[in-house]
């Protein structure tokens, strides 16, 4: 039986962070490993909002499906390649698998090509910026292009993910969203969406001293105010234009922050 997670947020103290009782946003850097209580807890931060008609769903679901088998097929010689760079520059493992949040609360392993060491998470927090030490010389390549990404299309064929939707956060973060905000977890998570067109090159904006305070306080809940509009106006057609702009802006520059 599934339960929803209740512990409060882990947290790895860092030079940064608050003492104890501080507001939530100065909390200290937030770890991307598997907090200790999802062995056993698998939901976190259930919303209230309303699933998608059952006929929408269904479209969208078959859309997925085969769009994602045409996929698998067409990129088979880039997992061939990029897997063979990957063991050639750091060795095993080739893919990331990394806790994220679903669909109704639910939490589920996102697959991506690794692009940092291995045990990367124990060596700094769920932040990566653009000069990251933990990158990989094949990782800065697959980050650049979003290539890492493609292992997702396993995640959208099993049920975990769909092309287009909210992007999954780490549970850590996950249990930050208020009430509005947790509406996002309606919908299965994608691939793109428009937090990520708009986001496109989000380390490079990740600079400063404090960049976990600057993704809490400025990035995350500019995204997810993207996300929540995307769901008051969802159908095919904002997906599939979607889907277009994200090969559009893949060289674009850096977006500048919206400080709001």
């Amino acid at each position: 039986m599934e339960r929803r997670l209740t512990q409060p947020v882990s947290l790895v103290r860092g030079r940064n962070q608050a003492p104890a009782g501080h507001v939530p946003g100065n909390v200290g850097v937030i770890s991307s490993a598997s907090p200790p209580e999802l062995r056993e807890e698998r939901k976190v931060g259930v919303s209230s909002e309303p699933a998608p008609p059952l006929l929408d769903r269904s479209i969208k679901r078959s859309f997925d499906v085969l769009v994602t088998i045409i996929g698998l097929a067409l990129t088979l010689p880039v997992f061939l390649a990029v897997s063979i760079a990957i063991l050639v520059d750091s060795g095993w493992p080739v893919f990331y698998r990394g806790w994220r949040v679903g669909r109704a609360g639910r939490i589920f392993r996102i697959y991506k090509f690794r692009t940092m060491v291995v045990a990367a998470d124990g060596l700094g927090g769920a932040i990566t910026t653009a000069g990251d030490a933990r990158i990989t010389r094949v990782g800065r390549f697959l980050r650049r292009t979003k290539l890492d990404e493609v292992p997702q299309l396993l995640n959208v064929l099993v049920g975990d993910m769909s092309l287009v939707g909210p992007r999954p956060e780490h549970p850590n973060y996950v249990r930050l969203y208020d009430d509005e905000q947790r509406r996002v977890l309606a919908v299965r998570p994608g691939i793109t969406g428009v937090a990520s067109v708009r986001y496109r090159n989000e380390e490079a904006l990740l600079g400063g001293d404090d960049p976990e305070a600057l993704y809490r306080t400025v990035i995350m809940p500019d995204k997810l105010r993207l996300e929540l509009d995307y769901l008051r106006s969802r159908d095919f057609w904002t997906d599939l234009g979607l889907v277009l702009a994200t090969i559009r802006v893949l060289p674009a520059e850096p977006v500048a922050i919206v400080r709001r």
